[in-house]
This record gives C-alpha cells, structure tokens and sequence, in this order.
C-alpha cells in the first residue's frame, strides 16, 4: 500500500468518527431539549392507608416542583364513582388540609359514594398558575396540578369515573370558579362558600391583592399589574357560558355573630375581623349570581343572616352545599 492510500484510509476513517460523534451530540441534545419540552408525568411518590375510607397520597409533581398532599376520602369499594375537589381558604397549609383540621368532613364524607379529593397547601394562591416565580411562595402552577396532574391519578388509583366537580371555602371558592370555567370539560359545577368568584373589576381586585399580600406574596407575581389581561382571563365572569347548565352553589353568611360565636374561644376576633369578611364575601356572591341570573344560569344561593367568615359555619355549608355536588356528578 503507497503512502498516499494510507493516507486516504485514514482520512476516511477519521471521518467516519466525526460523523459518529457529531451523531450521537446531536441526539443526546435533542434527547435533552425533548426532556426540557416534555416534563416527567405527575406520579405518587408515598402513600398513607389512614383508614378504610382515608388515603393520603404525596404527589411528585413537575410543575409545582415540589411533593403536595393530597387527602383522598373515598369509598371502600372499588367500583366506580365521582370526585369533589375540595380547596382550603387563604391561609392553606402544605402540613394537612383545614378541611381535615377544622371540620367533621371525614365523618361527612364516609357516607357519600363520592372521591372527596382535598389537596393540602396553596395559601394565597387562588390554586392558579403564577405567571412569576413569588419570593415569599416559590413556583405556584395549582392549575397545572388541579386541571392536568392530579385527576388521572385520582381516576387511575381510586376509581374515579370522570365525573367531577370542584368547590372550596373563601379563597378555593374564588378559585373553584375560576377552575371550572377555565376546564369546562374537567369540572361538572362548582361550589363557592364565603367566596368572592369576581377577580377583574374593582373593588374585588383589591381584596385579592389585599388576601394576597397578608400572607407575604405579591398579587403582581400572579396574574400581572393591576388590569393587566391575566386578571380578566381568570375572572369567572367574563367567561360565564362555561358555567351554563352546571349545578352551581353560593353561601355566604351576613357578618352579624350567629350560632357560634357563643362556641368559640376567640368569638371577639371572629366577629371584628370573620364579620366584615363574611359581608363583603355576602355583597360579591350577591353580585356573581345576579351576573349569572342575567345570563339565564341560575344558581342555588343560601345567604343567611348571620354568620362570620369562620369554620364552625362552613362545616354546615358543605351539608347544605352536597345536592348541589350530587347534581353535578351524577347522571350520565
């Protein structure tokens, strides 16, 4: 062989390195930007048997980019049957759900035939998706969680058959509104109890950014500065139709001390401060159902008389709110 045929020969071989090379560069960072694209499916990461009728499972989710709790009171058997998700007020806590803390929604639900589906977390949230990462709350994408995640899990692993609704007590009322009418195909009605469903026009915005901000976060980080088009995206009532022919609920108590402020330790503070909340709660639910009564959606109201903006009362809510849920997941 001449000098210039091995030459050749091993040019010849030193390409077919560099394209094997450059080959396998190009599929590892195209296997990278596809990983980055497509983030890892939501799964269980630990689960809890608290009883026969009490599951608590830890979700790994990629877009909170954390674990949440999600407390699940379901039936003993396993045929199939619908879920309530239940949200928490602004105060949430990642340790366990006020609902589970502060109410009998345990008892309650042993008896229903229902997924009763309580994520633990999210204070000041709105169980939305933040469009900034918040110095105080870190990545908040509850939407994401709520609406994409969460349900094929609870379907998949407790025999969900579809059939959904959602509700939540003031701030996850706001948000159950929200929620269903920005996933009309996921949620079948919503149930607000002491909420205000209205985000976008004034005065409600403020006392968003008002909740928000007692609990160290930054309205703006959620859905923009003020007016900005994030706030009317997530206003139920700029996308009312998404509510027609739903089962819908709203309670709201007058502020006036009630049955059980003669109950409680702290009844001075839980009428200084849980009444003129309960009131502005009762002023913007009467406002949401005379928009929805306009646009021929009418709605189960139960406002009352009295009542603060506290537990005690949203305990009772929730038994008056159940015809409502069973109308939204029953049937066909």
């Amino acid at each position: 062989m001449t000098s210039q045929s091995r030459v050749t020969t091993h040019s010849r071989a030193a390409i077919v390195i560099f394209a094997v090379v450059l080959l396998a560069l190009c599929t590892a960072a195209f296997s990278l930007r596809s990983a980055m694209a497509s983030p890892s499916t939501a799964s269980i990461a630990r689960e809890d048997q608290i009883s026969d009728a009490q599951t608590d499972i830890y979700i790994s989710s990629p877009a909170m980019q954390r674990t949440i709790l999600v407390h699940v009171l379901h039936p003993s058997h396993s045929a199939p049957r619908p879920s309530f998700y239940l949200l928490d007020g602004n105060e949430a806590r990642y340790e366990q759900s006020d609902w589970i803390a502060k109410t009998s929604i345990v008892e309650f639900a042993s008896t229903k035939n229902v997924n009763v589906v309580l994520p633990a977390g999210g204070e000041g949230s709105h169980y939305t998706d933040w469009q900034q990462t918040d110095p105080k709350f870190g990545v908040y994408k509850w939407e994401t969680f709520l609406a994409e995640e969460l349900p094929p899990i609870i379907d998949a692993r407790f025999n969900g058959n579809g059939r959904n609704a959602i509700g939540g007590t003031s701030m996850g009322g706001q948000a159950a509104f929200t929620l269903a009418t920005r996933n009309p195909e996921l949620f079948r009605g919503a149930i607000g109890i002491s909420a205000c469903p209205l985000v976008a026009p004034e005065p409600y915005q403020n006392s968003v950014r008002a909740g928000i901000a007692s609990r160290g976060g930054d309205a703006t980080n959620m859905w923009g500065p003020r007016d900005a088009p994030g706030w009317f995206e997530h206003d139920p009532a700029q996308n009312l139709d998404a509510l027609r022919g739903k089962p819908i609920y709203l309670y709201a108590g007058s502020g006036a001390p009630g049955i059980y402020e003669t109950q409680v330790d702290d009844a001075q503070e839980t009428v200084t401060v849980g009444g003129p909340i309960e009131a502005a709660a009762l002023v913007c639910s009467t406002d949401f159902a005379a928009r929805l009564i306009d646009e021929g959606i009418i709605p189960t109201v139960d406002f009352r008389s009295s009542g603060t903006h506290s537990w005690p009362y949203w305990n009772d809510a929730i038994r008056s709110a159940w015809p409502t849920v069973e109308a939204a997941v029953g049937g066909p």
